[in-house]
């Protein structure tokens, strides 16, 4: 475990960021390192350098000392509370990444959220202080992983801006700031649209896999600052963003590279203004072949949820009962039991269902104790011979297939104002193919994750630093540990030593086996997502929806 000597670096370069020098570097290369197969995916930080060890939970964790222990606040953080997190568990959390981790992945995706929330109004949050904060955890990511050659990938959240969940068209006093706290992770081709949007494209494996960094802000139905992509408002930020995405997933595909597309808020019906939804629906199904994964946070809970072609429909809301609710808009549960309804509107066989209709959305859960357990993911991939590789060598390129309209949407787009809607305006030829990396198992396909919580913060103090535990993974049994003779050439998903020990030892059965492998898919492809969900939407799976609803609160009630 990292010294609890460490741990003062964040408020160490919080109080010296704006003093410090500007150094301009450029992001790492892997073209020097050897892939390990590995990534890793943190969001939602929310670090509060106000926070205060046995403070009122009642005061976001700032003030007084209340007479009952469990009111108070704990030294590393207050899970299930409304309190951020001290610069304590920031700090232990990313050194303990770099101790453990650092050396084992290829890049990360960061995704959002670097500031405090504005929960205390006898503290209310500034501007300076927001980027304050953003600058000096930006000023650890380069220390942790961009001084080992690790590319970072930054993108902007509705906590790292002011006010809050407002963000208003580029170029602004927001993309001017950000374009200097990430000058370091944003490559130069892309710096002049990140100072326009805050939104920018990198290739962490150069000519093969490039990540795309959204600035969700333009599409975030709180925001009001923005048109919210109607169809005459061609110069609206998120249109603007939108056209960019089109053309750099053109651009990619036309190069054989595949792509990662990150954000913050993810893309749902309740969270984007519905244009926004629609575009992006419709741009993740048509790039479907280059498109390996949609990587997102903001919602503080685990969970996965579908883009579709009936989003590109009109069709009434009541058969869209599977539509995602934005859990700050609803009780936590209420997300739950919506995903188990989209999940049930599936088709309910393989011989009934076009994968070319569907595209997976991946919400990771976040480091804040607020409201559940801080977590991480570290995602694995295919990293097998390029040279090999029959998809990626292969000169014969696949054309777009045209997509037909259903009648009634043709009748509907006749008449106004339907005419001037995207769903009526989208007509460009999907490029989806089932021997894609995104549809099958081949180099660059992603295969799943660990996930790692941090359990028991009220026991860390003086004497015992906190501690990570692996939360679950989603693989096979056969992925995991391979059988005898074949340990030389495999790249093993989870290195050994950050399993627990009944893993390591080959222990599947009972309860150990149930704990940590729920779900046992044999990739992460869209096949495997689609089949984890009708998995889930089967009722007499009482089991796996009980661990489902575990992991994705975090362990609320059942920490351990």
């Amino acid at each position: 475990m990292p010294s609890l000597m460490r741990t003062c670096t964040l408020l160490s370069a919080l109080l010296a960021v704006w003093a410090a020098p500007q150094v301009v570097l450029q992001q790492p290369s892997l073209s020097k390192r050897s892939l390990r197969g590995r990534f890793l995916q943190i969001t939602d930080m929310h670090p509060d350098p106000y926070y205060r060890n046995h403070a009122s939970q009642s005061s976001a964790c700032h003030r007084k000392k209340p007479k009952k222990e469990e009111e108070r606040a704990s030294k590393y953080g207050t899970p299930y509370s409304e309190c951020d997190s001290p610069l304590l568990l920031t700090n232990f959390t990313l050194d303990y990444l770099e101790e453990h981790w650092a050396d084992e992945i290829d890049f990360v995706v960061w995704t959002g959220d670097n500031a405090r929330h504005d929960n205390d109004r006898k503290l209310p949050r500034t501007l300076p202080e927001i980027y304050s904060l953003n600058r000096a955890v930006a000023s650890k990511m380069k220390s942790v992983f961009s001084s080992k050659g690790v590319p970072v990938v930054p993108s902007l959240g509705n906590n790292d801006v002011w006010p809050h969940n407002i963000m208003t068209p580029g170029p602004n006093g927001i993309t001017n700031e950000f374009s200097s706290i990430w000058r370091s992770f944003i490559p130069f081709p892309s710096y002049q649209v990140f100072q326009r949007g805050a939104y920018y494209s990198t290739e962490v494996i150069p000519n093969e896999l490039a990540v795309i960094a959204m600035n969700t802000m333009y599409f975030y139905e709180k925001n009001k600052a923005v048109g919210g992509c109607q169809y005459r408002e061609q110069d609206d930020p998120g249109n603007l963003q939108l056209d960019w995405l089109d053309v750099q997933l053109d651009i990619f595909r036309r190069r054989g590279i595949q792509v990662y597309i990150t954000g913050h808020v993810p893309p749902s019906h309740n969270s984007y203004h519905p244009e926004c939804y629609v575009r992006y629906a419709e741009l993740a199904l048509r790039y479907q072949s280059t498109i390996l994964g949609h990587l997102y946070g903001h919602m503080n809970s685990d969970h996965f949820s579908f883009l579709e072609a009936d989003d590109l429909e009109f069709i009434s809301d009541d058969k869209k009962a599977g539509s995602v609710i934005a859990q700050e808009e609803k009780k936590p549960m209420d997300l739950y039991h919506m995903l188990l309804k989209e999940y049930e509107a599936l088709p309910s066989t393989f011989k009934k269902t076009n994968e070319d209709d569907f595209a997976v959305i991946n919400i990771s859960p976040p480091v804040v104790p607020n409201p559940y357990l801080p977590t991480f993911r570290v995602f694995s991939y295919n990293i097998s011979d390029a040279a090999t590789d029959k998809y990626r060598t292969s000169k014969k390129k696949k054309h777009g297939r045209k997509r037909g309209h259903r009648e009634n949407k043709k009748k509907i787009c006749r008449d106004r104002p339907f005419h001037d809607m995207w769903k009526c305006r989208l007509k460009q030829a999907w490029y989806s193919d089932e021997d894609s990396p995104s549809r099958t198992n081949r180099r660059l396909t992603p295969l799943g994750y660990a996930q790692y919580h941090i359990p028991h913060l009220e026991k860390a103090g003086k004497k015992h630093s906190p501690e990570v535990k692996l939360s679950y993974v989603t693989y096979s049994r056969s992925m995991l540990r391979p059988e005898e003779g074949f340990e030389k050439d495999w790249h093993y998903p989870v290195p050994m030593k950050q399993l627990p020990k009944a893993l390591r030892e080959g222990n599947w059965t009972g309860h150990e086996g149930e704990k940590f492998l729920p779900y046992e898919l044999e990739d992460l492809t869209v096949g495997s997502w689609l089949s984890l969900g009708r998995r889930l939407a089967d009722r007499t799976e009482k089991k796996l929806r009980k661990q489902y609803r575990k992991f994705m609160y975090h362990g609320l009630g059942h920490e351990g």
